[in-house]
């Protein structure tokens, strides 16, 4: 498997010298490794014409059937390893409005069952921790839905969050449009995933606002809110800390859509899933 699993390396990092930094050997290891591959399976599987090898068609090819392997692989090694703790590094990135409390409490139950699991969570927007994902950089991702899926990304949903306006003071729901024309407009950047749906919706509903910046995060957002500085439309966040809860939260109605929360993973395997059935568990004792 070795060989087969240094060619899917480098598809995924897109060249020998990056394949060669993430397993920990020189780029020549890898060379004599993919010549190895070729002459083993009797197959051109890089054009070295161009100076940097590039996967041939042959080598594609050969790709997609070392995946399906490698995968095969892990499920037989499955039931043998079923009864031990899960071990190794676990690269995870998360959108900011989960690490306050849904990942923190996940975690906690990951490692309680697992004490040998090693962790680096990396903070980022959906759109960012996408990229990461698909270059290998991530194990996995707590995201909003990404629309279209790479070929081999998995995704598995977790929970609905409804758009609502948030608040400090109480707002009356018959006048919801109205305090969004009168009240400072804190708005979560266009960059999200979160702030585009609230633009689509407002843009709908032909509201003039009043802005007054422009953050980040959900976090900030929900922050400046908290202390009066105006109102904002947000995911119902699913698990919310302290603040977030807090806050006057106003429905929008079914029309005004809603962000889909979920892990998206480079393979569906043992650690993956028990990370979605602990995530799982908090979100519905959250929801009680």
């Amino acid at each position: 498997m070795s060989l087969l699993e240094t060619l899917i390396c480098v598809a995924d990092k897109g060249s020998f010298a990056a394949a060669a930094d993430q397993l920990g050997v020189s780029q020549a290891a890898i060379g004599q490794q993919m010549k190895r591959l070729e002459e083993k399976s009797g197959q051109t599987l890089f054009d070295r014409s161009t100076g940097r090898p590039v996967l041939t068609k042959s080598g594609l090819d050969l790709v997609a059937r070392s995946r399906v392997l490698a995968q095969e692989y892990r499920e037989i090694l499955s039931p043998i390893l079923e009864d031990q703790g899960l071990s190794g590094e676990l690269k995870l990135g998360a959108v900011p409005s989960t690490l306050t409390e849904l990942v923190p409490a996940a975690i906690t139950r990951l490692v309680a069952a697992n004490p040998d699991l090693q962790l680096r969570i990396v903070s980022g927007l959906s759109v960012d921790l996408l990229g990461q994902i698909e270059r290998g950089d991530l194990d996995a991702a707590l995201t909003s839905h990404p629309g279209t899926l790479q070929a081999g990304l998995v995704w598995q949903e977790l929970a609905h969050e409804a758009l609502v306006l948030i608040s400090s003071e109480p707002v009356d729901t018959e006048r919801l449009k109205d305090v969004l024309r009168e009240r400072p407009y804190i708005r979560h950047t266009r960059r999200s995933d979160a702030g585009r749906l609230a633009e689509n919706w407002l843009a709908q509903q032909r509201i003039q606002l009043r802005p007054a910046m422009e953050l980040e995060s959900l976090e900030a957002v929900a922050t400046m809110v908290s202390h009066g500085l105006g109102v904002a439309l947000v995911p119902d966040i699913c698990v919310p800390n302290y603040l977030f809860r807090n806050l006057h939260r106003v429905p929008l109605g079914a029309r005004a859509g809603g962000r889909t929360l979920g892990l998206l993973s480079r393979t569906q395997d043992r650690l993956t899933q028990e990370l979605v059935g602990q995530l799982a568990d908090v979100i519905l004792s959250a929801q009680r």
